[in-house]
């Protein structure tokens, strides 16, 4: 009989009261190893009743405040007095991290564009149809943790996507301004539906994202952010006391992202020359870089302009481009209420 059911396994006991460790075994027959799998951690921590919360990091390997805040959380989980559940996978993308790589050393997938993934898919379509299939749906509230990563370098920020039943919607709003990021922004991925976030929002549950830093290395400000902002969703879900929580550091931005007019791609080949800076307030037409052909290093270098105003968002790491590369991204400011009843 045909089944949907995961082929990764593990004997973690989501049921069970207390603290545990251990690993997702994810099936991997190859040369060196017939019957060998990929251990991916997990620990989860249960103690009466109340919400769920999973935290994830490591979508990408080579985003590094995720899995380090949700390290340094597994070493307080097991004296933490909590009301509900924690699932925490710090490096979801596990051979990626080992490889400090956006993709799988193994399959070359981008996780965060292969879901809901499969089960007799690759490695990465195996575990993200884990995900999909076995943590999602034991999940109230989901936050995903990620960066620039190697090529970009992101202002600190939360990627939100308000629900729109107005009850749901105060809540969510009530999560968000309990993590106090700097900035919360509406992303616009250009019709992208592959994402983790789009699986989490099918199955129509709470979800936050977030961008923290860049450069493939960890952000101390960017980790702070993180830290400190979780503390506050876990009391704010009913999960963790409210008592002795981090006071909020910033008045939280609202942003948009309203389609390709506010991406910058390089046209061509070339070594690339930004002229702006990250968090620089931007007008549509300023220009945002010039493109040097190494080959014809006399030629006359390709402009790239803001076709948008702005707040500049990210910004790339790699001087080195190639057509449809993205340099740069503007966010718009937002109505902090724009579904207010």
């Amino acid at each position: 009989m045909a089944t949907d059911r995961s082929r990764i396994s593990t004997d973690i006991d989501f049921e069970q009261e207390g603290f545990q460790t251990g690993t997702l075994r994810v099936p991997h027959s190859v040369d060196r190893s017939a019957y060998g799998h990929i251990p991916i951690p997990i620990a989860v921590l249960k103690r009466g009743d109340g919400p769920t919360a999973l935290l994830t990091g490591g979508n990408h390997g080579d985003e590094y405040e995720g899995p380090i805040a949700l390290m340094k959380l597994l070493q307080r989980m097991p004296s933490m007095q909590i009301s509900g559940r924690l699932i925490v996978v710090p490096g979801l993308n596990f051979p990626a991290l080992l490889a400090g790589r956006r993709t799988s050393p193994i399959d070359g997938a981008n996780m965060n564009r292969i879901f809901p993934g499969h089960r007799d898919g690759s490695i990465t379509e195996m575990i993200a149809h884990y995900v999909d299939t076995e943590l999602f749906p034991r999940a109230d509230f989901v936050f995903d943790i990620h960066a620039g990563g190697a090529s970009f370098d992101h202002l600190p920020t939360l990627l939100v996507a308000p629900p729109l039943d107005a009850d749901r919607r105060h809540e969510y709003r009530r999560i968000v301004d309990a993590f106090a990021a700097p900035n919360a922004m509406v992303m616009d991925l250009l019709g992208e539906d592959r994402t983790y976030g789009a699986a989490i929002e099918r199955r129509g549950k709470l979800f936050l994202c977030g961008e923290f830093g860049g450069y493939a290395t960890c952000n101390p400000h960017g980790l702070a952010i993180v830290e400190e902002g979780l503390q506050r969703v876990l009391a704010a879900l009913g999960i963790c006391s409210s008592e002795a929580l981090p006071a909020p550091r910033y008045d939280t931005r609202w942003l948009h992202v309203d389609g390709e007019r506010h991406y910058v791609f390089a046209a061509t080949r070339g070594l690339f020359e930004p002229v702006f800076k990250l968090g620089d307030r931007v007008s549509a037409g300023d220009l945002a870089g010039r493109v040097f052909d190494p080959h014809a290093p006399w030629a006359k270098p390709v402009e790239l302009k803001f076709r948008s105003a702005g707040v500049v968002v990210i910004v790339r790491s790699f001087a080195s481009v190639e057509p449809g590369d993205c340099v740069a991204l503007v966010a718009a400011h937002s109505d902090p209420h724009p579904h207010a009843q």
